[in-house]
């Protein structure tokens, strides 16, 4: 294909951060009307590329067409906005204190001649705009009573409000339902007609496969190649991610665990006069005890709980047999309870704060502070890097400078570090990339064989399969079934979840 028939193209991009050589020489086009995805490991230069498309970095070097237009600069994401180039960003950028409309044009609104907002247009673009998108979303609604699926539509609105030739989607799903995203899906296909170009980056590789035209791959801030999608498989393109054998499936040291079978945790009729109404579990000593269930069946909620990070209205809690009353985290950790969030960016990690303060977060209540004990901290935070791969160079710099594959490995070792018998995870593995989350689940596997009872909670059945010992299934607040991990299958797992009457 000429020059000329690309919407997009960027020769040779480099990219240097203090001590990191992001990009080196990178090359990455886009054609009209395609959707070409963009993928790598969590690092592998990815984010870096479409923030210096997207006016956030400038290059260090390299050239970048876009639209006809050569020598191609954008001096901020205002001038790659107004040049048709719209950005998702994985991460909600939405002001919550504003409703639908006003986010969706922000600094953007229609105004009268002395300059006041002329509400009625702006209501009635927003209504065209969503109804042309198919979203059933008031304009007039608050974004912060909006779920976090509705609220990423709203994102998807706003970046396609700015009438783009080209949007770039980062993990556009993470948040959605399956019906969700097959909506978003629908989106895609209508832009495509309409000949805009896409690109779409995504560790859900099924995903990959079935919306992308092509595929891009990038490894350590260099491009691999350029595919067709139709001439990947799965297994051959995550090879190319990262480079070495990606094997399937976890060896479980179910004889060397310890204490194994022993109930640490006992859940019973537990509520929170909420989403949580009747539920009842079990976690033993050396299993992967998952939950699984469609999103608002309750499971965090639950967890919360149990971690007293939300409402206990009923239920009992027991730990070694013996009654729990937790009501707040700090009790949980004292009684051996961890948990990480799945949120890791807004309830996870402090991102303006050291890889080793970070890690240190969980213990400091049980040490003599983080300025007394620096130096065990520093030790611990350097054995951890290297325990768990934590890409890294400088542990005393902020936890934000690292990918999200490392900034999980990180909350992982702030639990590690407290040495909990009980460990609830919830999405451990969300927008991560394949390679980190192998290591994530070896390490949930590890972590259960020293004899820890780990509660895993994801929207991955796939996930799930592969780690759990035992799947609780929720639904409506309450259990609705139970597998052992040799008789569990995705069909049987969503059947228990998804229809009233259904039972394992």
């Amino acid at each position: 294909m000429t020059d000329t028939a690309l919407l997009l193209k960027m020769t040779g991009i480099h990219k240097r951060f203090p001590g990191v050589h992001a990009l080196g020489g990178v090359d990455f086009d886009v054609r009209p009307g395609e959707v070409h995805a963009l993928v790598g490991e969590n690092g592998a230069g990815k984010s870096t590329l479409m923030h210096i498309l997207a006016g956030v970095f400038r290059p260090d070097s390299g050239a970048i067409v876009f639209d006809g237009r050569e020598g191609v600069h954008f001096e901020n994401e205002r001038a790659a906005q107004t040049a048709g180039i719209g950005m998702v960003y994985q991460e909600r950028s939405l002001i919550a204190t504003l409703n639908v409309a006003e986010n969706i044009f922000a600094a953007r609104q229609p105004v009268d001649r002395w300059g006041v907002i002329r509400f009625k247009t702006l209501h009635a673009r927003t209504v065209e705009l969503l109804r042309a998108l198919d979203m059933d979303i008031s304009p007039m609604e608050s974004v912060d009573r909006l779920s976090p699926a509705r609220q990423q539509q709203v994102e998807i609105a706003k970046a396609l409000s700015l009438d783009a030739k080209l949007v770039i989607f980062d993990e556009p799903t993470t948040s959605l339902t399956e019906a969700e995203t097959e909506r978003f899906f629908g989106v895609i296909a209508t832009l495509k007609r309409r000949g805009m170009g896409i690109i779409y980056i995504s560790h859900r590789l099924d995903e990959v496969f079935k919306i992308s035209d092509r595929l891009t791959v990038l490894k350590d801030g260099e491009r691999v190649g350029t595919y067709p999608a139709g001439e990947l498989t799965a297994d051959k393109l995550i090879g190319l991610m990262v480079g070495r054998d990606f094997l399937k499936g976890l060896q479980r040291a179910a004889d060397e665990a310890k204490d194994r079978n022993r109930v640490l945790l006992e859940v019973r009729g537990l509520g929170d006069g909420r989403r949580v109404r009747d539920v009842s579990f079990s976690a033993r000593a050396g299993e992967v005890t998952a939950l699984a269930g469609l999103n608002g069946s309750g499971r965090t909620e639950t967890a919360l709980a149990v971690f007293g990070a939300g409402p206990r209205t009923s239920g009992e809690i027991r730990i070694d047999g013996k009654p729990a009353g937790i009501r707040s985290p700090q009790e949980a950790v004292r009684s051996g309870i961890g948990y990480l969030p799945e949120d890791r960016k807004e309830a996870g990690v402090f991102l303006d704060m050291s890889v080793t303060e970070n890690i240190a977060a969980a213990h400091l209540a049980s040490s003599r502070g983080f300025r007394e004990a620096k130096s065990f901290y520093r030790s611990e935070a350097d054995r951890f890097r290297k325990q768990l791969n934590i890409s890294a160079p400088d542990l005393g710099r902020p936890v934000q400078n690292l990918s999200g594959g490392n900034q999980q490995k990180v909350l992982l070792a702030r639990w590690l570090l407290v040495g909990p018998r009980i460990l609830f995870v919830d999405e451990p593995t969300r927008g991560i990339d394949v390679g980190a989350k192998r290591e994530v689940h070896l390490l949930l596997r590890r972590l259960a064989e020293s004899g820890a009872a780990v509660i895993l909670i994801s929207s991955e059945l796939p996930e799930i399969l592969a780690v759990a010992d035992r799947i609780v299934v929720l639904r409506e607040g309450r259990v609705s079934g139970e597998f052992a991990q040799s008789e569990a299958t995705e069909e049987g797992i969503i059947r228990c979840a998804s229809i009233p009457g259904e039972t394992a």
